[in-house]
């Protein structure tokens, strides 16, 4: 299957969501490039980047379980190459 980089931003709102959202990242370390995560203390929230190279469908089932969470929103933007 053809590989694809993408980049997926993730805002955190529940702070109990955490620790499944880290498994869930641990689970695909894989095929993560990078992580970068911004606590903003002040909303009471965390934003986070996370840079794929991987498969469409590795890329659409970890964006789905990531979804999944509560109190979790993401976005994905994927590369065209």
């Amino acid at each position: 299957m053809e590989k694809r980089v993408a980049v997926t931003a993730i805002i955190v709102e529940n702070k109990a969501s955490v620790e499944e959202l880290n498994a869930i990242l641990h689970e695909y370390s894989d095929y993560i490039i990078g992580r970068m995560g911004v606590p903003y203390r002040e909303k009471g929230i965390s934003c986070i980047t996370v840079v794929i190279d991987a498969d469409m469908n590795t890329i659409n089932s970890l964006c789905g379980k990531i979804g999944k969470l509560d109190g979790v929103s993401s976005k994905t933007a994927f590369s065209n190459v």
